[in-house]
């Protein structure tokens, strides 16, 4: 496992870099560790070298994986069907994909039979991408004060995916934008809202997401594979 541990002490650093480009400590970034059809056994040696989070897309990998390493923190990251809600809420410590109002009621649903408060970050489709989820940033603003009735349900924050591109650069106006929403709307007291988390950047666009301020990354194949 020495590969995995270079690899993840080179993400760190770069993760470091970009932090203090943005005049952020680097703890100020949280770093998820996208696991998805990564081998149990890779994923607990990760775990054993320091990486505390995981994301995980489908729901049947997620709950395997939290019954066999319960000590990480795990964030549902993938788009969540209502059907699987049930097999989500209280497992996770945060689900990255809130994208639809059907999908908040019936989180706030299951949060009322367990009597627990749900996590979640609002995901935004700020690129307009047909083939991807997400609120238009146009909607955001009445979804939030919708949320004020789903009294189970807390929205922690934004998330958003940027266009695969050849050269991560042009990702940098996507992740902008959605900062620019996120700064102007945690002014805002709404009910159900802590607008604390800008989850933005994966294995390719990473250091650009926190140099315009995201602070959780989700980082797969840069880690587990070594690609970027």
């Amino acid at each position: 496992m020495k590969d995995l541990q270079v690899r993840i002490d080179n993400i760190k650093e770069k993760i470091a870099r970009a932090a203090t480009q943005s005049g952020r400590l680097p703890s100020d970034i949280l770093l998820v560790a996208v696991s998805k059809t990564v081998d149990i056994d890779v994923v607990e040696a990760a775990y054993k070298l320091g990486i505390g989070n995981f994301g995980e897309n489908r729901v049947q990998e997620l709950r395997m994986k939290v019954h066999h390493l319960p000590g990480a923190r795990w964030h549902m990251i993938g788009r969540l069907q209502t059907n699987k809600v049930k097999d989500v809420v209280g497992q996770v410590c945060l689900i990255h994909s809130l994208d639809r109002w059907n999908l908040a009621k019936e989180i706030n649903k299951r949060g009322r039979l367990l009597q627990t408060k749900v996590p979640v970050l609002l995901q935004v489709n700020i690129a307009g991408e047909e083939q991807k989820a997400g609120v238009n940033p146009d909607d955001i603003e009445h979804f939030l004060a919708s949320a004020g009735e789903l009294e189970q349900i807390s929205i922690q924050g934004f998330m958003t995916m940027a266009p695969l591109v050849d050269e991560p650069e042009e990702t940098r106006p996507v992740f902008k934008e959605l900062y620019q929403i996120w700064t102007r709307l945690r002014r805002r007291s709404l009910p159900n809202t802590d607008l604390r988390y800008l989850s933005m950047g994966m294995s390719q666009d990473y250091e650009i997401a926190i140099q315009e301020g995201a602070n959780i990354v989700r980082i797969g194949s840069a880690i587990f594979h070594g690609e970027n």
